[in-house]
């Protein structure tokens, strides 16, 4: 017989629901553990004799509970090892071993590693008083969550939840701070201490926000919070969006919303993307809020009407969207690191090239110049592109070849606007001139599209000054000169 541990759940807390098989297994090992003393049945077995080496020191010797659990792992299976021919190593933790034990779990994956045999036996775990002294059905819809892992996204308000290692004041204020991303401040939930424990159980129903206001906590400690049908209470979720989108598409839902297709909303996603950029210039986050919902409206529209024909869904988005971002950051999710901005763009291209790769794509045979959307702004486009030439070193050696260009663009665009060429070729020396700032805007590390925002941005700021102050004179712009125009113009300049 190899080395074997044994472990045995305590139950809830009461000593009358110890099962005879666990109280036999107790009594006879020679060799006992228990992950702590702090449990009422292990006081009532040492006062039958039946004694423990306890790992509540680990407790108090380590930072963090994982520390400690793998601290208690490594002594349970050398004490395994160690053993003497044919004794087994018992090992008793409260509850059931399987619920919310992370030692139990850990020591699944060690001990066939270490040529251990485990051995588990059952115990009354916390839920089952739950369920008998909170009264509620699981069968309803249920979640048991763990207070240190709390988080708004892994909350279903249509659910009975349970949250368990509640052990003091500021972890059950951390579940407080976690629930409220989901539930109302004064929303009715309940604190469970020694649930089925005779002469200790304490159930306390509570609003929500006095829930790190109580005494009391500890390893005996729960939160439950009732199921609601309450769909307001869901109106932070994604998966709420997902359905109000996938209604609103229905035969049942918006004749509108139905009708439409890819290419009828087309300009509704540019124009909701231009409407965020515009709370960004304008510093205005609770209108930037606003309208990025509108934007992330138009992807679950384009998302849906994909779903419908059984295309992709928008949780396919959002996975294709979390493996590209997991896989385009080897410093962050994998081995690789980057020490600034321009180490982690390097490792984004790269794996961007890989990417090519795998889709049978190779880069390399690819023009420079692949890769810019063919619906940009123009001066956006114009910027990527010649980035992307500039990149292969198709670009001049310092700004004076720029100065050149322009003036030479400059000068042809003038021939042909003065010596009466033809419109198209007017316009066509009018772009060169236009190509030709963007290199110099490129040049001098600014983005030409924001530069020509922030100008007309000006001229609209400084043209609605000359405005107000012709109203207040009981002047419009058509009943003035241009003279006084340009001297209230000058004014807001002055001003600014």
């Amino acid at each position: 017989m190899g080395a074997v541990i044994t472990v045995v759940g305590l139950g809830s807390g009461d000593p009358d629901r110890l099962t005879l098989g666990s109280l036999k297994l107790l009594q006879e090992a020679q060799e006992r553990y228990v992950r702590t003393k702090d449990h009422p049945v292990v006081a009532w077995l040492e006062e039958t004799g039946v004694s423990f080496t306890s790992f509540d020191e680990v407790y108090e010797a380590k930072d963090d509970f994982p520390s400690v659990y793998e601290e208690i792992v490594e002594r349970l299976i050398a004490a395994a090892k160690t053993a003497p021919e044919g004794k087994e190593v018992l090992y008793a933790v409260p509850g059931h071993p399987m619920v919310a034990e992370a030692t139990v779990k850990r020591l699944q994956e060690r001990c066939p590693v270490e040529g251990i045999e485990l051995k588990i036996t059952g115990g009354e775990s916390f839920l089952d008083a739950a369920f008998i002294s909170l009264g509620f059905d699981p069968i309803e819809g249920f979640q048991l969550l763990d207070a240190s892992e709390l988080s708004g996204g892994r909350l279903d308000p249509r659910r009975h939840t349970l949250i368990g290692q509640v052990y003091d004041e500021f972890t059950a204020s951390d579940v407080k701070l976690g629930l409220m991303d989901i539930y109302p401040d004064d929303y009715p939930v309940v604190v469970g201490h020694a649930l089925g424990v005779t002469g200790a159980e304490q159930v306390l129903r509570i609003p929500l926000y006095e829930l790190d206001r109580i005494q009391g906590y500890g390893n005996l400690s729960l939160v439950y919070v009732p199921a609601s049908p309450d769909e307001q209470l869901r109106i932070r979720s994604f998966e709420r969006l997902h359905e109000i989108v996938t209604i609103l598409r229905s035969p049942e839902g918006c004749p509108w919303d139905r009708e439409q297709t890819h290419q009828s909303i087309r300009k509704n996603l540019i124009e909701e993307t231009y409407e965020v950029l515009e709370t960004i210039d304008a510093d205005d986050p609770d209108h930037m809020r606003e309208e990025l919902g509108d934007l992330l409206l138009q992807i679950m529209l384009h998302s849906q009407m994909e779903e419908e024909t059984g295309m992709f869904t928008a949780y396919d988005v959002i996975q294709e969207l979390n493996e590209k971002l997991l896989y385009r950051h080897p410093h962050v999710f994998g081995n690789l690191s980057a020490e600034d901005a321009e180490a982690a763009l390097k490792n984004w291209d790269a794996m961007k090239a890989e990417e090519k790769r795998q889709k049978g794509i190779e880069p390399e045979k690819l023009s420079a110049l692949s890769g810019v959307p063919r619906d940009l702004p123009a001066l956006m486009k114009a910027y990527k592109l010649q980035k992307k030439a500039a990149k292969v070193g198709f670009d001049w050696d310092s700004i004076d070849g720029v100065w050149a260009k322009i003036e030479e663009e400059l000068a042809e665009f003038k021939e042909a606007v003065t010596g009466g060429h033809k419109a198209e070729d007017q316009t066509l020396e009018l772009g060169d001139v236009l190509f030709s700032i963007v290199n110099a805007a490129r040049y001098i590390g600014a983005d030409p599209e924001e530069a020509l925002s922030m100008t007309i941005a000006k001229f609209v700021r400084r043209f609605t000054y000359v405005e107000d102050k012709l109203r207040e004179a009981g002047k419009t712009p058509s009943d003035s000169n241009l003279a006084e125009m340009d001297k209230l113009w000058d004014e807001a300049k002055s001003l600014e």
